[in-house]
């Protein structure tokens, strides 16, 4: 597999799409950090990480609204590819539908949404946006 984020964030567009109430995706720290920040954030429900063999899973739980039945995550979109990394400078940072999204940012300082790193004023390689 050449772009595991790629892969994660498509494991979750097709539970999404599919109406699934819990996706299992193989673990890296990577997506370990990315799947926090989407908790925090509120667009999943839960996250569990179980550590079976030596990569392990992690399940996420999906969040629909009760009424309608809308998913919290409307487009998950991969912005920095293996092939074409994309960097930001904290004082260019994306702004993601201007300012309702996030994007979620690697940096010196570990994993985290375009607005924690222009407080930090950090720049990194932006992975994806979400919103």
């Amino acid at each position: 597999m050449t772009d595991p984020i790629a892969d994660y964030l498509t494991r979750l567009r097709n539970a999404i799409g599919a109406k699934h109430r819990v996706v299992e995706i193989p673990a890296s720290n990577l997506k370990k950090e990315i799947t926090k920040i989407l908790f925090e954030k509120g667009y999943i429900l839960n996250y569990k990480f179980v550590e079976d063999g030596p990569q392990g899973t992690i399940k996420v739980a999906l969040k629909y609204d009760s009424v309608n039945k809308v998913n919290a995550i409307k487009k998950l979109i991969r912005i920095s590819s293996p092939g074409l990394r994309k960097y930001t400078g904290y004082k260019d940072m994306p702004r993601v539908i201007n300012g309702l999204g996030i994007a979620i940012i690697s940096t010196s300082k570990g994993v985290m949404t375009n607005k924690e790193a222009a407080e930090l004023k950090i720049g990194g390689e932006v992975l994806c946006y979400v919103y």
